[in-house]
């Protein structure tokens, strides 16, 4: 699997896990103290993320970072 490839699984992902919970971008961006941009561009796999980008992603939406990087 190619890095762009792993990029676009984990923010389809973190899509997911946020719509199920029924938080919007913006406020998922704002708990993490991000611009809603930086988030969408995420979500959309156009940029690779931290570790601690995904930490406070996944403390957000009261997930394992495991959870967010379950990809196959």
């Amino acid at each position: 699997m190619k890095v762009d490839q792993l990029q676009i699984k984990i923010g389809n992902r973190i899509k997911i896990l946020r719509e199920s919970k029924d938080i919007s971008q913006q406020d998922l961006a704002a708990v993490c103290n991000f611009e809603k941009g930086n988030l969408s561009r995420i979500e959309a796999g156009r940029t690779n993320p931290t570790i601690s980008t995904l930490f406070k992603i996944s403390q957000a939406l009261e997930v394992s970072i495991s959870e967010l990087v379950d990809v196959e």
